[in-house]
């Protein structure tokens, strides 16, 4: 190790240094304008289930007068304790290119081993994530994940949605909701009350991995959730701002209620909210049905992702 520095773990009393570090040290604007969004939200996983379940380590990198020069922050995956992942890693421009990147992966791969991983990811920890993986566009990331073993084994895209006049994704849904309520469907904000049913919504309908972030979108500041109902069945659902406030998802729609025009609705209702919160453009994050999103708010793939794993 560079006797120039040292890595410990990571405090409470370290949390707005990372911040700092993170807006300066994330290349891309959309990134460093959400630093905190991003740190604090990793940092907000909930109590666990059973000892490793959840768990969220963190380190620094520090030189000899304690300033912090780079940080990385990983966790235990939600469904399998055996896989560790890398949700962040940071290192302040200056302070490149001595090993501190490649020195934090280690110290995060060794207290993941810890915990018992046998296996780690450089990927998304869903629901609490701020990228799918590294985008292709930090290539010193890139480079380090590949001098220390990992390998690629998928690429992931978010799509982005411009919110200017005149865009698809800025299309009026009053006349969609009148028609689907002439069908006896009703659109409307989600709001506590609604979360146990919303779940079991998600979980029967595509599977497990969305009731946190459907959760934490509702009563959040800068986020939020709508959903379509026929009396009391839910049909779908679209939620923003769960993990950043730019960014939308997820949303699902009923297989049954396929062809309404629920999800455009639903979609569209969630853009208007975040182009009020301020947003001139939303991220579609972690994407999967490109044409719809495409044909419903004009999205276009923006930002492309490389998710690798490694063997402990």
């Amino acid at each position: 190790m560079d006797a120039e520095f040292a890595i410990r773990e990571l405090t409470e009393d370290d949390v707005p240094a990372v911040v700092t570090l993170c807006a300066g040290a994330l290349d891309l604007p959309e990134d460093a304008a959400e630093a905190a969004e991003i740190v604090l939200r990793l940092r907000e996983r909930p109590a666990p289930e059973s000892p490793a379940q959840h768990r969220t380590l963190g380190y620094v990198a520090v030189d000899l007068g304690g300033v912090v020069l780079g940080t990385v922050l990983c966790s235990i995956a939600q469904r399998d304790a055996s896989v560790g992942h890398i949700d962040l890693i940071a290192v302040r421009p200056d302070a490149r290119r001595r090993g501190i990147g490649r020195a934090l992966i280690v110290r995060a791969e060794a207290g993941l081993a810890g915990l018992g991983a046998t296996e780690v990811l450089i990927a998304g920890n869903s629901p609490y994530y701020a990228w799918p993986g590294i985008d292709v566009r930090y290539t010193p990331a890139v480079c380090t994940a590949m001098a220390l073993g990992y390998e690629q084994d998928r690429t992931a895209w978010n799509m982005t949605a411009h919110l200017t006049p005149g865009s698809k994704a800025v299309r009026e849904t009053a006349t969609a909701e009148r028609r689907l309520q002439e069908n006896g469907i009703t659109v409307r904000p989600a709001m506590r009350d609604d979360i146990p049913r919303l779940i079991d919504f998600a979980e029967r309908n595509f599977g497990g991995d969305w009731p946190g972030e459907i959760t934490d979108s509702i009563g959040r500041d800068r986020a939020g959730c709508h959903l379509a109902v026929r009396g009391d069945e839910i049909l779908g659902f679209a939620a923003y701002g769960s993990s950043r406030p730019s960014w939308f998802g997820p949303m699902g729609t009923a297989a049954t209620a396929e062809g309404l025009g629920i999800g455009g609705v639903l979609l569209r209702r969630c853009l208007a909210d975040q182009r009020a919160h301020g947003h001139d453009r939303v991220e579609i994050g972690w994407v999967g049905p490109l044409p719809f999103y495409s044909g419903a708010a004009g999205a276009r793939i923006e930002r492309v992702f490389f998710l690798y794993r490694k063997q402990l």
